[in-house]
């Protein structure tokens, strides 16, 4: 990807964070925040702490989750919660064409339309979690409270037990 697509990326992610009232500190890290345990060791903080944004197509439907770096989401505990029959990880090109962002990148709002969200509640045990802000070697930290109210996340037990 292009430097300037990434610098797009962030700008995107930043104005929409301030229409939302946050002023987001976000850090780049050049060996890349790709996966929680990159981002964790990159931050210098617990895998917990770390915010998956992951989109899920529910009955074809796109949907947002925000789990713990620690989780899996369980496909058939997504269904329920979505009221769908069925869930699968969006591919990459779905989860691009639902969010305006790469994967391994996705924030958790600033997409072109809102998707229905929900947050693992083990977030809620952090002051702090650190999410993706646009690409692939940008994070941002915020308290997991303001993620959910931000990002209009109901909590769900969508985790693997």
């Amino acid at each position: 990807m292009a430097w300037a697509n990434l610098m797009d990326a962030i700008e995107r992610f930043t104005e929409a964070a301030h229409r939302l009232g946050i002023e987001p500190q976000v850090r780049r890290f050049p060996e890349g925040t790709k996966t929680a345990v990159d981002a964790a060791r990159a931050i210098g903080c617990d895998v917990a702490q770390i915010v998956k944004s992951l989109i899920f197509m529910a009955d074809g439907r796109p949907v947002i989750v925000f789990t713990s770096g620690a989780n899996q989401v369980d496909p058939s505990k997504l269904a329920k919660v979505a009221g769908a029959s069925e869930t699968r990880r969006a591919t990459l090109e779905e989860a691009r064409a639902a969010t305006g962002f790469a994967v391994g990148g996705t924030p958790p709002f600033g997409h072109p339309t809102s998707l229905p969200a929900y947050l693992d509640p083990a977030l809620l045990a952090f002051q702090e979690v650190w999410a993706a802000a646009g690409t692939p070697d940008s994070v941002f930290p915020l308290p997991p409270q303001e993620l959910q109210r931000a990002a209009g996340a109901k909590q769900a037990d969508f985790i693997e037990a």
